[in-house]
């Protein structure tokens, strides 16, 4: 009978151990990482791709979204830029960019031209950690790092 028992209660338990314990930590810690938000980040961009193309970045471009204002604004390389911004999840909705009206050298106005293609639509976005990628409705994707 003790037999009986014994088998029974590890017929009942061994599932539940299983059930429990079979979800993976992603950063190998053992702890959750919390999400960082597309919102509220200045976005120091590190790649631009255009129509399947690397683009060279040059100067220091960043973007950043603000819900609550409704704007997007930032530094394109050499002259600085804003936009209306509907921030939905997964997605920003770009209005036609207002920048200033500097010239630079030319290198800095090719990261320019090649990151005001994430303007005047809709641009998914997905967030890892401190990375984030927005991918236009024209295909350009732009890589970027939270600004710590």
């Amino acid at each position: 009978m003790d037999k009986q028992r014994f088998t029974l209660a590890v017929l009942t338990i061994v599932p539940l151990v299983v059930a429990c314990g079979s979800e993976k930590a992603t950063s190998g810690s053992g702890s959750v990482a919390e999400q960082r938000p597309i919102t509220g980040v200045d976005w120091k961009v590190q790649s631009i791709t255009m129509a399947g193309s690397a683009q060279q970045v040059h100067g220091k471009p960043w973007l950043a979204f603000d819900a609550k204002t409704g704007k997007a604004g930032g530094h394109l390389g050499c002259n600085a830029v804003n936009a209306t911004a509907t921030v939905r999840t997964g997605h920003i909705t770009l209005g036609r960019p207002s920048t200033t009206r500097m010239m630079c050298d030319a290198s800095l106005m090719g990261t320019e031209r090649a990151l005001l293609g994430l303007f005047g639509g809709r641009v998914d976005y997905r967030v890892d950690h401190d990375s984030a990628t927005l991918t236009s409705e024209n295909g350009t994707i732009v890589h970027a790092r939270a600004d710590k």
